[in-house]
C-alpha cells in the first residue's frame, strides 16, 4: 500500500476529544450485548417457527426479555471448579476467549461520518491501514481460550474439544485469508472504510462471488457453529471444552460465540455486501439513504440476515463427521481458493495492463475449461488406482488397540459378534423336555 493510501485510510481518524471516543466504545460494547441478547431471543423463534412451535412468548413483549432472564439466572447459579482443574488457566480461559471478539469492532464501520454531540465523527471507532489483518489477528487470539479452557479443566472430553477448535482453526482461517486476498486486490486496500468507500458501485459480493460462498462456509467453521460444531458435540463430547464449566464462566463462553457471530457477519458484510451502504434499489429511488444515522439501519439489517444463515443452518443441517469436516477445508475450499485467487489476479493484472475486456473473458474462460478438462482426465484415470488398492485386503480392525475401545474408522467393519445359544427358563407349568403331551380329554382322564 502507498503512503497515499495509508494516509487516505487514516483519514478523520484519531481526531476525536477522548470522551466522544470513550463514549463511541461504550456503546460499541452496549452495542454488543443487546446483539447477544437478541440473537438468542431471535435463534430460539427461527428455530420454534421452523418446528411449528412457539418459542419464548411471556417474559417481556413476545419474550424478548427472554435472554436477559436466562442470562441472570445462569450468573447467579452456584460457580463449579472441579479438582483436577489448573485454577488460575481455568477462571482466565473464558476472559481469553470473550475480550478479542469485543477487540474486533473497534475497525467494524457501523456508518459514514455523522454529528454526535455536536462534534463530526465517524461511526466506527477507529480505522487502521491493516484493519482487516488485525480482525484475522484478534480472532485467532480468541481460539486460545476455547484450547485453555479444554486443557485445564483436567478432563478427557473438554481436552478433544479444544483440540478439535484449533483444528478448526488453522483449517478455515488459511480458506478465509485466501477470500480476502482477491477484495484486497479489487479495493487496493485493508482499510475496513476504504474496501466500503470501493463498493460504491458494485458490491464484492457480485464481482467475487466464489470469494463470497467460501468466506460464508469457513466463518461458520470458524465460530464453532452447527453444522460444524465438532469442539462442543453434546453426542460425542457431552458439551465440548465447556463440560466442566458453570454459572458465570459458562456465560462468558456463551456470549462469546454470539459477539464472534455478530463478528463474523459485520466483517462479511464490510467486505463483500457494501458495509453500510444501502442497497441499489433504496440508492436509486432516495438520494438521502447513504447519509446520516440511516446508514446504520442498512448495516444491521444486512448482520441480521447473516445471522439468520446461521440459525437456518442449525436447524437444517445434521452435524458433519469430523473427518468430513476437514476434508471440506483442506480438499475443497483451500485449493478452490487458490485457483479463485490465481484467476482473479490474472484479470487483474491483464487491465492493468490495458488488455480488452472480451480478450480477457475469452482467455480466462479458456484456462477454467483446461481445468475442468484435465479434472475429468484425472477421474478417469483414478479409478483403476483405486480398483487396484481395493485387491489388497484390510488388516483386520482391532477395537482394543492400544488397551482400550476404540470406535472404527468410516471403511472399517467391526468383526461379527457370534451369537450365543441361551437357554430360555421354562413357564410355570408347562410340561418338561421330552414328555409327550397329553392329548386325552378331562372325560378320559
Amino acid at each position: 500500500m502507498t503512503d497515499s493510501g495509508i494516509e487516505l485510510a487514516a483519514a478523520g481518524f484519531g481526531t476525536d476529544v477522548w470522551w466522544l471516543i470513550l463514549v463511541k466504545a461504550v456503546l460499541i460494547f452496549a452495542f454488543c450485548v443487546v446483539m447477544t441478547l437478541f440473537a438468542i431471543w431471535w435463534e430460539r423463534k427461527v428455530v420454534a417457527w421452523m418446528q411449528m412451535r412457539i418459542g419464548p412468548k411471556y417474559t417481556g413483549p413476545q419474550g424478548l426479555l427472554q435472554s436477559l432472564a436466562d442470562g441472570v439466572k445462569l450468573a447467579l447459579k452456584e460457580d463449579i471448579t472441579v479438582k483436577g482443574a489448573d485454577k488460575a488457566v481455568y477462571i482466565i480461559a473464558p476472559i481469553v476467549a470473550m475480550v478479542p471478539a469485543f477487540m474486533a469492532f473497534a475497525v467494524i464501520p457501523f456508518g459514514p461520518e455523522v454529528s454526535m454531540f455536536g462534534h463530526r465523527t465517524h461511526l466506527q471507532l477507529t480505522d487502521l491501514p491493516v484493519a482487516v489483518l488485525y480482525i484475522l489477528a484478534v480472532a485467532s487470539v480468541g481460539i486460545y481460550g476455547i484450547v485453555l479452557a479444554g486443557w485445564s479443566s483436567g478432563s478427557t472430553y473438554p481436552l478433544l474439544g479444544g483440540l478439535r477448535s484449533s483444528a478448526q482453526m488453522i483449517s478455515y482461517e488459511i480458506a478465509m485469508g485466501l477470500s480476502f486476498a482477491a477484495v484486497f486486490l479489487y479495493s487496493g486496500s485493508m482499510s475496513t472504510s476504504e474496501i466500503v468507500a470501493a463498493q460504491q458501485d458494485t458490491w464484492y459480493a457480485i464481482l467475487l462471488p466464489v470469494s463470497f460462498i467460501i468466506y460464508v462456509v469457513a466463518m461458520i467453521g470458524e465460530t464453532n457453529r452447527a453444522p460444524f460444531d465438532l469442539p462442543e458435540a453434546e453426542g460425542e463430547l457431552v458439551g465440548g471444552f465447556h463440560t466442566e464449566y458453570s454459572s458465570l464462566k459458562f456465560a462468558l463462553f456463551f456470549l462469546a460465540e454470539y459477539v464472534n457471530m455478530v463478528v463474523v457477519s459485520s466483517l462479511a458484510t464490510t467486505l463483500f455486501l457494501g458495509g453500510y451502504l444501502a442497497p441499489w434499489p433504496i440508492t436509486a429511488v432516495w438520494e438521502g439513504a447513504n447519509s446520516g444515522w440511516w446508514p446504520f439501519l442498512w448495516y444491521f439489517l444486512k448482520v441480521q440476515a447473516f445471522i439468520f444463515v446461521f440459525i437456518w443452518l442449525r436447524g437444517t443441517l445434521p452435524r458433519f463427521r469430523y473427518d468430513q469436516f476437514m476434508k471440506i477445508g483442506w480438499k475443497v475450499l483451500i485449493p478452490l481458493s487458490l485457483v479463485w485467487l490465481m484467476l482473479v489476479a490474472t484479470v487483474r493484472a491483464l487491465k492493468n495492463e490495458g488488455y480488452e475486456q472480451s480478450r480477457i473473458i475469452m482467455w480466462v474462460a479458456g484456462g477454467v475449461i483446461v481445468l475442468l478438462l484435465l479434472s475429468i482426465l484425472w477421474d478417469a484415470v483414478m479409478p483403476a488406482k483405486d480398483d487396484d488398492r481395493a485387491k489388497v485386503p484390510d488388516p483386520p480392525f482391532d477395537p482394543m488397540a492400544g488397551g482400550f475401545p476404540v470406535p472404527p474408522l468410516p471403511g472399517q467393519q467391526l468383526a461379527p459378534v457370534p451369537r450365543r445359544n441361551v437357554r430360555r427358563p421354562e413357564p410355570v407349568g408347562a410340561p418338561a423336555a421330552g414328555d409327550a403331551p397329553d392329548d386325552r380329554t378331562e372325560g378320559e382322564a
